[in-house]
């Protein structure tokens, strides 16, 4: 199967790109002492969910581009095995995107000034790894169980587009619609500040402490001086550019499931090539 060969080797190049620039990430926070911070302890988990994605993948697609294919019923086995390590490590929702929305949340809570909210999370570092890995491999074994893995294109996992859409598109959208409201929410807060800095006035409108700047690695943060080194209003304008860029990166592999899920068609190579490109990010 040609297009499955051609699907398979650029997955394989993309998968082991994402292993280093997330092994670099590993290696970064492990050998400088100064990233290791609590807001790149979050970073740190994100870096290790992509890394045992991209390793999961350069398996199955190195076996495909030798010639072993995977979808062969004497490797079924394997194949199981290799969609309960991509439903828990590549496309959970509670791996990669849990430590997105982690990010969003503490960043809120520390520029927002919820203390003792703030202080919780920062006291309890080891919850925030073993919630989501908990229930990641608990959904994981479920699918196995109730559902069952097969062969989707590089890898294996659900082969049903409608299961897909379920256990992944529509709560992926929920978390990207949530770090929208939280993103859009604190640029709200920093435009207003900037703006309360700005102006010539008393300023009565709370604004972030220097010691809410350090929590999240930020230096002192902006001071009220027109030579600001992070003025409050790029900062705000910044917040907003990975959510959004991370929605509409999205549209593309969310389109071609309904698309397939709807249909009962496949899409054309190049789409899903990019929609497989896309999960694998």
């Amino acid at each position: 199967m040609e297009s499955e060969e051609i699907l398979s080797r650029i997955i394989l190049v993309v998968s082991v790109a994402s292993m280093v620039g997330s092994g670099w990430i590993i290696i970064s926070f492990l050998v400088i002492p100064s990233l290791r911070t609590f807001r790149h302890q979050l970073i740190l988990g994100l870096g290790i969910s992509e890394f045992l994605a991209a390793s999961n993948v350069v398996i199955s697609a190195g076996l495909n581009t030798t010639g072993i294919e995977i979808w062969n019923p004497s490797l079924k086995i394997f194949c199981s095995f290799n969609g309960l390590m991509a439903q828990t490590f590549l496309v959970q929702i509670l791996l990669a995107d849990y430590w997105i929305l982690s990010i969003a949340i503490c960043t809120y809570l520390i520029l927002m000034d919820y203390v003792h909210a703030a202080s919780w999370v920062q006291n309890h570092k080891i919850a925030l790894w073993c919630i989501p890995w908990g229930l990641s491999i608990l959904w994981a074994v479920l699918g196995l169980v109730v559902v069952g893995y097969g062969y989707a294109g590089g890898w294996c996992w659900f082969t049903s587009d409608r299961v897909r859409i379920f256990v992944n598109f529509i709560p992926r959208w929920t978390i990207i619609l949530v770090i929208l409201c939280i993103y859009t929410r604190l640029c709200l807060f920093l435009y207003r500040s900037h703006k309360a800095l700005s102006s010539d006035h008393d300023i009565t409108l709370q604004t972030p402490h220097p010691h809410q700047w350090q929590l999240l690695d930020i230096g002192d943060g902006p001071t009220p001086t027109s030579h600001s080194a992070i003025p409050l209003k790029k900062v705000s304008l910044q917040m907003m550019v990975y959510p959004t860029v991370y929605a509409l990166i999205w549209i593309i592999p969310t389109s071609v499931r309904i698309y397939q899920g709807m249909t009962g068609k496949r899409a054309p190579l190049a789409l899903e090539i990019l929609e497989k490109v896309i999960e694998k990010r």
